[in-house]
């Protein structure tokens, strides 16, 4: 099950949730390392639900499947990003893996710096995915804070984290397992024995390879005087 991750590889938050044009939500503005265009990456992996042009290219991005809170509630998740100037790169639908870069700061709408305006909703993207709440604003539904959504790692750089506290991945740990060598065998010993060994059991001779003594010329009456212990092998 996969773990939100925060969607900027910089977090500096310019403005944080239920302040200015944030009243009544839950959104904040992620302006990246400076004030330049940075790129985001899909928190998790998931389909473009809803794309808004006429407004802000806003994009609804829906978990594929139930993923993991830092509050611990196990449930779908839907973010909606806003401000990318140019999203004719995506298409509702689209299924974008957890990490992939797929949008981008700007300032399309009525945004002021370059930055992506985020917002995090609980469950699977309903209705029209937005609805206008007491400020007058357009917010998701089923808005959740972001602390309750999103994990960090040490790939993100945090500069300014508008005094908020993020749950942290803590890297796995992979318990090493001492290497343990299997006795050798008595039997294995006691082909190692030198030549000075005392055992003067005799070796057997190797019969899977009869030798050829002698060949019989024609059918007849043949007899051959052995000496004691002197084998014969006939083929």
């Amino acid at each position: 099950m996969e773990k939100p991750i925060y969607p900027s590889p910089y977090m500096r938050i310019t403005q944080g949730y239920m302040e200015g044009t944030h009243i009544d939500s839950f959104a904040i503005d992620e302006a990246g390392s400076d004030s330049g265009i940075d790129y985001l990456v899909a928190p998790f992996t998931g389909i473009i639900k809803k794309i808004y042009q006429q407004d802000a290219n806003e994009v609804w991005l829906e978990s594929v499947d139930k993923v993991e809170y830092p509050d611990g509630t196990i449930d779908y998740m839907t973010v909606l990003f806003a401000h990318d100037n140019d999203v004719s790169n995506l298409s509702v639908g689209q299924v974008i893996t957890k990490g992939t870069r797929f949008y981008e700061e700007g300032t399309k709408g009525n945004a002021s710096g370059n930055h992506v305006h985020i917002e995090c909703g609980l469950g699977k993207f309903t209705g029209t995915g937005w609805h206008q709440n007491a400020g007058g604003y357009w917010s998701i539904n089923n808005s959740k804070n972001p602390t309750d959504c999103f994990f960090i790692d040490d790939s993100i750089t945090i500069l300014d984290s508008h005094g908020y506290t993020f749950k942290k991945i803590e890297p796995e740990v992979i318990e090493e397992k001492p290497i343990v060598t299997p006795p050798v065998s008595e039997e294995v010993n006691n082909t190692t024995n030198d030549s000075n060994s005392s055992d003067d059991t005799p070796i057997e001779e190797d019969t899977s390879s009869p030798k050829l003594i002698f060949t019989c010329p024609k059918t007849d009456i043949y007899a051959i005087e052995l000496e004691e212990g002197q084998k014969l092998y006939l083929k």
